[in-house]
């Protein structure tokens, strides 16, 4: 998988993944998304990004969860 709008930068948001090498983490994205933002939505809080920002964000998410087996306990 090839991601090159996702950037890493000790000296950028602590190192996390960011759009760009912007000061836009992919948490941030992932988490508007989650909250049921749409797309259009995140573009109009950061005027700045691309759909192509958008999507890649949440391709690389994906990518993460399935990398990291995070143990699930039913309630």
């Amino acid at each position: 998988m090839e991601l090159n709008r996702i950037t890493f930068d000790p000296n950028v948001m602590g190192g996390k993944p960011c759009i760009r090498g912007m000061r836009v983490t992919v948490g941030a994205i992932v988490g508007l998304i989650a909250s049921g933002k749409s797309f259009d939505e995140v573009l109009e809080f950061y005027p700045y990004l691309e759909v192509e920002d958008i999507s890649e964000a949440l391709a690389y998410a994906a990518w993460r969860a399935d990398e990291i087996e995070i143990p699930f306990q039913a309630a």
